[in-house]
Order: structure tokens, then sequence, then C-alpha cells
């Protein structure tokens, strides 16, 4: 397991979903996993913010899967919207794909799109595997 940082000296976290800095021990794998979206592996398109959110976790944790990797393995989390309304909804269905107490660190970003229209979030994550 990766070491978190979470010190007293700076503000804690604002959300229960990350931790401020994560530590990865000498001679890690490293994974990085591009951006992920709300599509399908047949390509279509879930619809609304949950089964776009949800679809991005589980393309996430197939890549994952295809490395020798899972969940507990990743070190940086970052999840575009294209609203502040999907904030909450997000956040739920992050929180059902958390490994226990451990909360890699993350950055959350509102923006003025994505690739296509129809994608309302996007996903990306770095993993580290001693």
């Amino acid at each position: 397991m990766h070491k978190v940082h979470n010190p007293t000296t700076i503000a804690p976290p604002v959300a229960p979903s990350y931790s401020n800095g994560i530590e990865v021990a000498a001679n890690a794998r490293w994974l990085h996993v591009s951006g992920q979206v709300g599509a399908a592996p047949d390509g279509t398109i879930a619809q609304g913010i949950a089964a776009q959110a949800e679809q991005c976790w589980k393309n996430i944790t197939g890549v994952l899967k295809s490395a020798g990797m899972d969940l507990g393995d990743v070190v940086k989390v970052t999840t575009f919207l294209t609203s502040k309304d999907y904030i909450g909804p997000a956040r739920e269905v992050r929180a059902r794909y958390q490994v226990g107490d451990y909360r890699p660190a993350s950055t959350l970003l509102i923006v003025a799109g994505l690739a296509s229209p129809d994608f309302l979030i996007e996903i990306e994550a770095v993993a580290a595997k001693a």
C-alpha cells in the first residue's frame, strides 16, 4: 500500500474522496490510464452523469486489470466535469469504487467541454505497484 500524506500544517482535503499526497515505494511499476469517458465497449455512450461516471470507473478498472493492478494501486485521479452540478453524482459513484479507507491524490476540474458534446465526465488515473 502507498503512504498517505495529509499533514496538519496544510488544509485537509475538502472532500473525503482523496488525500493531499501519496508516496510510492522505490522501483514501483507505473501505469498511466488515459482519460476514460462514459463509452461502453460497444461504443454506446451512457446517458446521464451517474451512468457515465459508472462507465468511466468500469473502464479504468478494466485497464488496471489488464496491467495486473487494481483500484488499490491508483495514486492519482483527475476528473473533468462539464458542469459543477455533476460534482455530487460523480463523487457518489467514485465512492463505490474506493478501496477501504485508502484515498488517492485527486484533482477535480470543471471544463467547458470534452472531446464530444455527449461526454459529461472524463476521468484519468495514475497507478503504481511495487
